[in-house]
């Protein structure tokens, strides 16, 4: 298809739109151009597509892009219509990746602007995009550059300030907030850690700068980048901005922050916006400079397959990394820990709380493990027997390989969630006892003229049945288990809830998402 677009051919618009330079008409606006457009050379619309308040500097989030390119796999349409192609991506790889799949589906590129797009077009386009998106990142840091030596503030608005209307940039001290400052201050220069001075504010009911309560890390921050209310220097009549730079990750899209060097701080005094007094200050800094990385840093990350999944019962927080003793790992309620507003103070031995999970994804993958020894018991009749009637063995052998690809194709829609619990626990029972009966079939087979063949080993569910030797690895070595394993178990798992139980009692835990129903 692609180079002989004909007159009536099915075509598809997609349009995007940026948070930062268009509104929400702006969708509507590329939708009827590319009707125009369509319909002035003989196309005909049969879907549109679109993705509202997204950057063209990542694909990732872009439902409306993800859904167009099924559909184009699909032989759904063949032209795609856009307004132009930064509209598609103003990423050079994205966009020439996407180029040569639509090509290699059959699927061509129009654009009102440019014309039927080909290699040269998609690599200019592509690079003029990037170098717009880059060279516009730069006018914004130089614009807020200004803003700084103007000794107005760049950044967002800390506690303890409000913006002045009609003034952009500049703050004024909000007073109430101003004293919950120097309270903080004082109570951390007197040696009260900064988990303590959370609790008496939760306690005291006083309104976090964000969320429903304070955390220890709210006051104590992170030392590299001078986050959080000790090290905010503004508090001392000081702006500082540059301190980091924000940078997307190609493999999520996600903004990341980096820290700058310091040489590449910019800093304005700003007296007018001091609150907490310079003794004070000089006190509480210094104390913070002696404890270093004793606390307030971020743990390091670990490799547990179930990280960033364990939620309290109690109040629904996450669950940390609370130290390992003689029984292995533990975790414990974070809320409990940074804020005190749970009272949820139980330790959790992590391995406890995998077993039970790692249990359900055995049964979860051991249908398709079946196959493997399905096959071995297969050969081993076939090496006793040594015929079997050509005909039955033929129809049961379809049987057998069409229930094995109805279970592989149920759990891969498990793990997408397209279907409910209940649907899929009748299907996969049905399943089941199908596969009962045609394997019974089998074992009964009578004599014949056809000798049996040994069947051929599927690659596929070798791969399942290595995925069940490695999950015990997932507990006992979780480092070393391949990440693209552990990212679909973790597919199945949308959280798992762990409740509060007494000392020496099993665990009580309950998980959400497609796994749950194996857990019953």
């Amino acid at each position: 298809m692609t180079g002989t677009t004909t007159t009536h051919a099915r075509a598809v618009t997609y349009s995007r739109f940026s948070t930062e330079l268009q509104t929400e008409r702006s969708i509507e606006d590329q939708q009827a151009l590319c009707r125009e457009y369509a319909s002035k050379n003989g196309l005909t619309v049969v879907a549109e597509y679109a993705d509202r308040a997204r950057s063209g500097g990542s694909v990732i989030g872009r439902d409306g892009l993800f859904a167009m390119m099924e559909a184009a796999r699909a032989g759904q349409f063949d032209v795609l219509v856009v307004e132009a192609l930064d509209r598609i991506s103003r990423d050079m790889e994205d966009l020439s990746a996407i180029h040569k799949r639509l090509t290699f589906a059959g699927v061509d590129i129009l654009a009102v602007h440019d014309g039927r797009a080909d290699t040269v077009t998609v690599g200019l386009r592509g690079l003029v995009g990037q170098l717009y998106r880059e060279d516009n990142a730069r006018k914004v840091r130089r614009g807020m550059s200004g803003v700084i030596r103007d000794g107005r503030n760049a950044g967002g608005r800390s506690y303890g300030y409000r913006p002045v209307s009609g003034k952009p940039g500049e703050l004024q001290i909000v007073e109430e907030e101003a004293e919950v400052i120097r309270r903080i201050f004082a109570l951390y220069r007197d040696g009260i850690s900064p988990r303590a001075i959370a609790g008496m504010l939760n306690d005291e009911d006083v309104p976090p700068p964000r969320g429903a309560r304070w955390n220890s890390s709210t006051i104590n921050g992170n030392t590299k980048r001078g986050n959080g209310i000790i090290q905010n220097p503004i508090y001392q009549g000081r702006l500082i901005w540059n301190r980091v730079r924000m940078v997307r990750d190609p493999e999520t899209g996600r903004r990341v922050s980096r820290v700058n060097p310091e040489a590449e701080w910019q800093t304005a005094d700003v007296p007018h916006l001091r609150i907490v007094d310079e003794a004070t200050a000089a006190v509480a800094t210094d104390r913070k400079k002696k404890r270093g990385w004793a606390h307030g840093q971020p743990t390091p990350k670990n490799a547990r397959f179930l990280s960033g999944l364990l939620r309290c019962a109690e109040c629904g927080g996450g669950l940390a990394a609370a130290g390992p003793d003689r029984g292995g790992p533990r975790v414990f309620c974070s809320t409990h820990k940074e804020s005190r507003t749970c009272t949820n103070s139980r330790r959790y031995y992590i391995e406890k709380i995998e077993r039970p999970v790692l249990d359900a994804l055995r049964a979860a993958l051991f249908d398709l493990a079946l196959g493997p020894t399905f096959e071995a018991a297969y050969a081993a009749e076939y090496r006793r027997v040594g015929f079997a009637p050509k005909r039955a063995e033929a129809e049961l052998d379809r049987e057998i390989a069409d229930i094995k690809a109805a279970i592989a194709r149920l759990v891969k829609v498990v793990a997408a969630g397209a279907m409910s619990d209940e649907d899929v626990a009748a299907e996969m029972a049905d399943l089941r006892r199908r596969r009962a009966s045609a394997e019974a079939a089998k074992s009964k087979r009578g004599s014949g003229a056809a000798t049996m063949k040994p069947p051929a080993t599927d690659p596929t569910q070798q791969r399942y049945a290595e995925s069940l030797r490695s999950l015990d690895q997932l507990i006992h070595a979780p480092g070393t288990v391949n990440e693209v394993i552990v990212q679909r178990i973790r597919d199945l798992v949308g959280s798992v809830i762990v409740h509060r139980t007494v000392a020496y009692q099993p665990y009580r835990i309950e998980v959400k998402g497609s796994l749950a129903r194996y857990m019953e």
